[in-house]
């Protein structure tokens, strides 16, 4: 996993080191990073205690939204492999209160397992 998976869309791992100077202003006292994913531009980090969606927006990127998910406002999640035809795989989540799911999309890889197994051991 390297560069080209995430220029490729695939999520690779990032060192969470490289990411708590990033999200200090956002994250609390109590919380602790566990692992944290890149698409492309985006971030999905996972904390001892949410989920925190970071979108990054714009041409240049320096406007950014963090969408912030406690554990337990996750109903379900559901992940939709790539096909033959269909390059994409998505990793759809439900949160109490909202009909439509968040939906992240993932290039044809098996990296999206990796984000859904982390999301699994948090949620479960």
């Amino acid at each position: 996993m390297g560069i080209l998976d995430g220029l490729m869309g695939n999520a690779s791992e990032v060192d969470v080191e490289k990411v708590e100077k990033d999200l200090e202003e956002i994250i609390t006292n109590e919380e602790t990073l566990a692992s944290v994913y890149k698409i492309i531009r985006d971030l999905v980090v996972f904390t001892n205690k949410r989920m925190i969606l970071v979108d990054k927006q714009g041409v240049t990127g320096k406007k950014v939204e963090y969408h912030s998910i406690p554990y337990r406002a996750v109903t379900h999640f559901s992940v939709e492999t790539a096909g033959s035809f269909d390059l994409d795989a998505e990793l759809k989540i439900w949160i109490s209160g909202s009909s439509a799911p968040i939906v992240k999309e993932f290039r044809k890889g098996d990296n999206i397992y990796k984000v859904h197994k982390a999301l699994a051991s948090h949620v479960l």
